[in-house]
């Protein structure tokens, strides 16, 4: 069974340029129904208003990290379920144990194409 390409996706990352790269690559591939947030504060308030299918979040960002925001985000019973896709130049094995650890669904090292993105929504999402 084919996903629903309208599922709602968070976008979060503190830099607006990457913000627009990550929603034109969604678009390539055919998701359009995004919202954006620029930060992991900002998200949760997001999260608590609002239903999202998939958030896929920058790791380095301040006040709240996307590695805090995927931790409370596992913690809360009403958006535990949600696939969270980390993005980050942080090519630590530490810091992919820590995201593995925390729950994270996959986890994407920039730079990256629509075909990296597409494989990894795959992974979590299913075939489109």
């Amino acid at each position: 069974m084919a996903i629903d390409m309208n599922i709602k996706i968070l976008i979060v990352d503190d830099y607006d340029t990457m913000r627009m790269a990550i929603k034109n690559l969604l678009r390539q591939l055919n998701f359009t129904n995004t919202e954006e947030a620029s930060d992991g504060a900002e998200a949760l308030e997001k999260l608590n208003k609002d239903k999202f299918d998939l958030i896929i979040s920058d790791w380095n960002m301040e006040p709240m990290t996307g590695i805090q925001l995927l931790r409370e985000v596992r913690a809360d019973d009403n958006l535990s379920d949600i696939s969270f896709i980390m993005i980050t130049a942080e090519v630590k094995s530490e810091n992919v144990i820590a995201a593995k650890e925390a729950g994270v669904s996959n986890y994407i090292i920039k730079p990256f194409d629509a075909k990296t993105l597409k494989t990894e929504l795959i992974g979590v999402l299913g075939d489109f």
